[in-house]
């Protein structure tokens, strides 16, 4: 692998252990990693000129459901709450096949990079048509975006009391075996590792208690991490008192899905008690505020969650219920949802970006990620601060207040993904273009 030196940049936010900042300084990323960083370093291999720009770690994602990308704004889920959302969308999504898996999810890659992301999550829980987990890896190893795919799966459909359509459920052992499969096709546990896989149960209202069980059995027993929906809002919390009789913490709890191999999506309910069970148990949460927004689910606790020590980064979430998929726009979202709720000096911008980079990257167990520094990966976003977003901007690391939300550079693993704002590793205009036909037919 070529080495690559980059040069000049104004300001490096490293998110390192005291939260470093250093201007007028260079990169060079060697055989994947960063090798040095500092000013006037002798130049090596490749040179890409950063005057100006500011250089943050590779945003991380932390919950998605890229095959959404092709349901954005559909007419019927637009204004309904999450469990009418869901009914609204689920036949739609019985008519998905393996092109639409795959499409899908190299759009919602695409958007992901542009946006500063070198590592995304995903949450693929229904397989309609053939549709297989491979589809979304494929398309993120074209990408060249680092993976980290959960195996999801949904088995309690409406006739047995659960909010899928019977369509969408499979059966329980045919679930655990695909998990078994797919885990030992995919899942790389190296440091630097480009996949890893997760078992992902879809929530507690559309599987069982035996297959919650089951699951984080199995993640266990094979060295995966395990990931779910919990506690996303007020019908959540019913149905779980209602069908368990107790809340969604201590649902967790007694299924073996509190720890630090565990992160749940959403969360915007819990309470003072869940979150001090997360803290303890080292469970991590994925905050996805502009589809909490969006489904009008609510605000969560994090300045609590924080403030308490749990591990907390940003999802955002499938883009039916966003509708987009912008990491950089998110943080600044979660940056302002926290101002409105607690006061203005409760999360500033660099808390946000933190948890956007570094935070992400622990709630995924990715501690090789995340940080500008030597010996961690070369996941590194370029920003140009010379655009109108940043003109007149006295703070060049205040990303989430001025700008820009589309970076300039992107590098995962030294492999430059993004250049000068454009996607260099797949022809972006003919999947969009298929995109937009697939999502015609789906219409009509």
């Amino acid at each position: 692998m070529t080495d690559i030196t980059i040069r000049n940049v104004r300001t490096v936010l490293t998110m390192d252990d005291g939260g470093t900042e250093m201007s007028d300084c260079d990169i060079r990323i060697a055989d994947g990693m960063i090798a040095e960083v500092g000013p006037s370093l002798i130049p090596a291999g490749e040179i890409v000129e950063a005057t100006g720009c500011l250089v943050t770690p590779g945003l991380v994602n932390t919950h998605h459901h890229l095959y959404q990308s092709l349901t954005r704004a559909v007419p019927g889920g637009q204004d309904a709450l999450l469990f009418g959302w869901l009914k609204a969308l689920y036949p739609i999504w019985a008519r998905f096949g393996p092109e639409e898996m795959r499409v899908s999810a190299l759009t919602g890659l695409a958007e992901l990079a542009l946006s500063g992301c070198t590592l995304t999550s995903d949450h693929l829980y229904l397989f309609p048509n053939g549709s297989r987990l491979d589809d979304t890896i494929e398309a993120a190893q074209e990408i060249g975006m680092r993976f980290h795919p959960t195996r999801g799966a949904m088995s309690i459909g409406e006739s047995a009391g659960g909010l899928p359509p019977d369509s969408l459920v499979e059966r329980e052992a045919d679930i655990l075996a695909d998990c078994i499969l797919v885990i030992d096709a995919h899942h790389d546990a190296t440091e630097g590792a480009m996949v890893r896989v997760g078992v992902a149960p879809c929530s507690p209202f559309s599987v069982s208690r035996e297959l919650m069980r089951d699951a984080a059995l199995l993640a266990r027993d094979k060295g995966v991490m395990l990931h779910t929906h919990l506690a996303e809002n007020d019908e959540d919390v019913a149905y779980s008192q209602e069908k368990f009789g107790c809340r969604p913490g201590q649902y967790a709890e007694d299924l073996g899905w509190t720890g630090d191999d565990v992160w749940h999506a959403h969360c915007v309910k819990l309470d003072g008690a869940e979150i001090d069970l997360f803290a303890r148990s080292k469970t991590g949460v994925a905050h996805c505020p502009c589809s909490n927004c969006r489904l009008g689910s609510g605000i969560a606790p994090v300045r609590a969650m924080r403030d308490a020590g749990v591990k907390v980064g940003l999802g955002v979430d499938g883009s039916a219920s966003n509708d987009a998929g912008n990491l950089v726009a998110e943080a600044r979202q979660a940056m302002l949802l926290q101002r409105v709720a607690h006061g203005a000096d409760k999360m500033s911008a660099r808390e946000a970006l933190r948890i956007a980079t570094r935070g992400g990257a622990e709630v995924l167990g990715r501690h090789d990620c995340g940080q500008i520094a030597v010996g961690k990966r070369a996941d590194i976003a370029i920003w140009d601060l010379a655009g109108i977003e940043s003109a007149g901007s006295w703070d060049p690391a205040a990303l989430l207040l001025a700008g820009p939300t589309r970076v300039k550079h992107l590098f995962v693993e030294g492999r430059q993904v993004v250049r000068d704002g454009q996607v260099t590793t797949i022809d972006l205009a003919r999947v969009i273009s298929t995109q937009n036909r697939l999502a015609a037919a789906l219409a009509s």
